[in-house]
């Protein structure tokens, strides 16, 4: 699978985002219930977070695992556990932890799919600032029972999407004020821009 991987810069310690979401979308007009169509044509990944996310087509998970596996698990000095971003929509099958599951299984690493949680409220789909959407996380997200073990953990945080980076952002934060939690990395599979 093709990715065009870009390095991203937060309050984590390495992260990065394997290929845009969408290369172009192009309105085509209105259907017979006047609401405006789109010609969209996203990366591959994009497609497979589509897919997975909007079809249902849980194979992508494993696709999307594999990719994170192969163009940037090596660049993590030590995962510990793997945690899928908190989900901001109630779905029956949650995208992100399939796909956290998915490379817990590639990696031999334990992932822990309801450790970190968001709060019943607001999506934050139709949010489209940054400080917007930092105010509508605030004391939304919260860590949900303890890390097995002793000594510190390095953690691999797995999202969809970047896009201003302010839930990734607002985890981390928490995450970090965990006293247990060493090294936070993140891969977001697709970026905005």
């Amino acid at each position: 699978m093709k990715t065009i991987v870009k390095k991203i810069i937060g309050n984590w310690d390495l992260g990065f985002t394997l290929d845009k979401h969408m290369l172009s979308s192009t309105a085509i007009g209105e259907d017979q219930y006047g609401h405006m169509q789109f010609d969209n044509k996203r990366s591959e990944i994009g497609e497979a977070v589509y897919q997975l996310k909007y079809k249902g087509d849980t194979n992508q998970a494993q696709v999307l695992a594999s990719a994170i596996y192969k163009n940037v698990f090596d660049k993590f000095d030590e995962v510990d556990v793997i945690i899928p971003m908190a989900a901001s929509t109630t779905r029956k099958v949650q995208p992100v932890q399939l796909i956290a599951q998915q490379l817990a299984m590639l990696t031999g690493k334990p992932w822990h799919d309801s450790w970190l949680i968001k709060s019943a409220g607001n999506s934050l789909k139709d949010i489209q600032g940054r400080d917007e959407r930092i105010a509508a996380l605030k004391g939304k997200l919260s860590l949900n029972g303890e890390l097995q073990g002793i000594g510190s953990v390095n953690v691999l945080l797995i999202d969809d999407l970047y896009q201003t980076g302010a839930s990734i952002e607002a985890a981390c934060a928490l995450l970090a004020s965990y006293e247990r939690i060493g090294n936070i990395y993140v891969v977001a599979l697709t970026r905005k821009d």
